[in-house]
């Protein structure tokens, strides 16, 4: 069974579903371009793209008949009647008012709604990975530990965080790279105190640390890895707020497996916080999936309620303790869970380095 498939045995006779974000259209055909969309019903898939990508697009697409357009709703006006649909379910979280109210203008014999069902279906579809999947989130990894390794002679004092961002940006997509995973985050002193700090103009100085929160994407797939590496010698406060960051992600790392829930995971990592004092200084989740997205369910979260982990899912493992105006420290492995614990893919050393 194809996912195309999968997700049209959601729908009944009557309705079909209209995909646009173009991390979705690339998980389901192959091809991800923008104003493009996947019409799909019970009996057929179509990939509707206009002049621009519809030669790519039919070399390129799996499983749906690829037709350019000119108008959507006229398209969608020919495709509805052609399978007798009264309702067209689309992407809550990616459609906007305006594109909403355009489809129903254009499609008045139509019911056109904005479906949280769509996106949970997408979201139950995407959770657990294929070997293949997989295969690419660990390439993308490796590119991000040769970043790493990179950039560590790189670091010295006068370097501002921006360059440092830059310069990991730059090689991680000289090594073939499809794009970066996100803005870089590369934060020191008391910036670290910022979980998602900006990279700013502000040079790294000796007894410093610097957090580096950075991945890659190979064919769409992301890496996410976080480090916290020093500058010279580092204070006994430092110290001890790195290794129980460590041991925290420890904690976690060891308790992850299939059936866990979400939220004991979270704890796993979040007691040895706790436990050290830190609590209040830890106040976002302890991981997140990853894959077409770098955001993805699971969570680890204490408000993830009765989610449990599934074996085949890829999940960042990422505590941190921040301390306001002061540093911080997070330290960020991605695994693949297993059905007796998890498989890290990330090979990058943790132990504290001073450089």
């Amino acid at each position: 069974m194809t996912r195309l498939d999968a997700l049209s045995a959601n729908l009944s006779a009557d309705t079909a579903m209209l995909i646009s974000a173009p991390h979705h259209l690339r998980y389901l055909t192959g091809f991800p371009a923008g104003e493009s969309w996947i019409f799909l019903t019970t009996e057929a898939a179509y990939f509707l793209t206009d002049f621009r990508y519809i030669e790519q697009a039919e070399q390129t697409v799996r499983g749906a008949e690829c037709r350019m357009i000119v108008r959507l709703p006229e398209e969608l006006k020919t495709l509805a009647e052609r399978h007798g649909i009264r309702t067209i379910l689309v992407e809550a979280e990616q459609t906007s008012a305006a594109r909403l109210q355009h489809l129903r203008t254009g499609l008045p014999s139509v019911t056109v709604e904005d479906s949280c069902d769509v996106d949970g279906w997408l979201r139950a579809l995407r959770t657990v990975k294929s070997p293949t999947e997989v295969e690419k989130i660990r390439q993308a990894q490796a590119l991000t530990e040769a970043g790493f390794e990179h950039i560590l002679p790189y670091i010295r004092e006068g370097v501002t965080e921006r360059e440092v961002a830059l310069e990991l940006e730059f090689f991680i997509r000289r090594q073939g790279a499809e794009r970066v995973a996100f803005d870089f985050i590369v934060v020191s002193g008391v910036n670290g105190s910022l979980p998602h700090g900006i990279p700013s103009e502000k040079p790294i100085q000796h007894g410093e640390f610097i957090t580096m929160d950075f991945g890659a994407v190979v064919d769409g797939y992301h890496s996410d890895m976080t480090r916290t590496v020093a500058l010279g010698a580092v204070s006994d406060e430092q110290r001890t707020v790195y290794e129980t960051v460590l041991q925290a992600q420890q904690a976690a790392l060891e308790t992850l497996c299939d059936g866990i829930s979400c939220v004991e995971g979270d704890a796993a990592a979040r007691r040895i916080i706790e436990q050290a004092g830190y609590g209040e200084c830890f106040g976002h989740g302890t991981g997140h999936g990853v894959g077409v997205e770098i955001h993805e369910e699971p969570r680890l979260s204490p408000r993830a309620g009765a989610s449990l982990l599934r074996a085949g899912q890829v999940v960042t493992v990422e505590p941190g303790i921040y301390l306001p105006g002061r540093f911080g420290v997070r330290i960020e492995d991605m695994v693949l869970i297993t059905e007796n614990g998890c498989c890290n893919l990330t090979k990058a050393p943790k132990e504290l380095i001073c450089l």
